[in-house]
């Protein structure tokens, strides 16, 4: 398959050298030509403008700025192709909403980039959780922790942690258990960097959210865990209590009297925490833009959760509870 990649930064890089490994031909464009010549110089790949990566690929893998997605997705939409975006589609509801009507016009496949679908650890816990291993689940606790901040210019690009970093949360929570949020309560706090603040964002946060059957989920995040990158996941049941994360790299020390102390190598970052799942969902796509799997993750999984986010934004902003009800209109309308 010829495989048309768009962005040839860290997890365009990534994607790269997956997809050149399975074997499948590459056409890179990147608005650094530079960059784009390097990448494909280690991929044994071709470099091309987008005209005639659209014209050429059977397939397109999207991996640049979240503000560019929606531009791309319709493109791809025009041309009739198959295409993996990462996460999210938009920067807002309402454009992921009118990217993704696009690509739902035409009847492109559209599979978004949620890697934890594809991490063994959630599988086996899907797996326990709809098997009924852990009875009825009454509480869902999650940990997303970066070792160090982004750079600062990041920021404007990434609609913020809530957006950039919890949304992960709120899409392995519908994915995990099949059920919807109806409200959130969310808090913030930026007590770092002073680039946080100016640029209206919080270097930790923490939410609640109330699932459809009652279940409740408390989700935290910060940019600031010097003992190592930590994605955990907890599901409590009225029968046992699996965890998602918790092995001899998780980065934590037991304050018990012979407890296990700080891992040796911890996780640095989320694509060495990830990258067995980040192989994973390109194996996929491959398979899915061929018509020989579904798809896993798909525009409309991306938008609920991107509205879980973005209801955390509001209750974040007013201080107040926001009920999912409320996201129905104004965010999802077209601009």
């Amino acid at each position: 398959m010829l495989v048309g990649l768009i962005g040839a930064g860290r997890i365009g890089t990534f994607h790269a050298e997956t997809l050149a490994a399975s074997g499948h031909h590459l056409l890179i464009a990147d608005a650094d030509p530079a960059r784009a010549a390097a990448l494909a110089a280690d991929t044994k790949a071709e470099t091309a403008p987008l005209d005639t990566l659209f014209r050429r690929a059977s397939a397109i893998v999207i991996t640049t700025p979240t503000a560019t997605h929606p531009e791309l997705i319709t493109r791809a939409a025009r041309a009739g192709l198959p295409t993996f975006c990462e996460k999210p589609i938009a920067l807002t509801p309402a454009a992921s909403l009118e990217a993704l009507r696009a690509a739902e016009e035409v009847g492109i496949l559209l599979q978004l980039g949620f890697q934890r679908r594809f991490d063994p650890g959630y599988r086996a816990a899907r797996d326990a959780l709809r098997a009924g291993r852990l009875g009825r689940l009454h509480t869902i606790r999650t940990v997303t922790s970066d070792a160090a901040p982004p750079p600062p210019e990041f920021l404007p690009l990434s609609g913020g942690l809530i957006r950039d970093c919890l949304v992960h949360d709120f899409d392995a929570v519908r994915w995990l258990t099949g059920r919807e949020v109806t409200e959130v309560y969310a808090r913030g706090s930026a007590g770092g960097a002073d680039f946080f603040r100016e640029a209206g964002d919080v270097d930790t946060a923490a939410a609640l959210l109330t699932l459809d059957d009652g279940t409740l989920v408390t989700a935290t995040a910060t940019r600031y865990n010097g003992a190592g990158h930590d994605v955990r996941t907890e599901l409590a049941g009225e029968r046992d209590q699996w965890v998602v994360g918790l092995g001899e790299r998780t980065p934590v020390t037991s304050a018990e009297p012979g407890g296990p102390g700080a891992p040796a190598r911890p996780w640095t970052g989320f694509l060495e925490r990830f990258a067995a799942a980040y192989r994973a969902e390109i194996a996929h796509f491959l398979l899915a833009a061929r018509g020989e799997a579904p798809n896993p993750c798909s525009g409309r999984d991306a938008l609920a959760a991107a509205l879980v986010a973005e209801a955390c934004e509001l209750s974040r902003r007013e201080g107040r509870p926001v009920r999912m009800a409320e996201m129905a209109g104004p965010y999802t309308r077209p601009r």
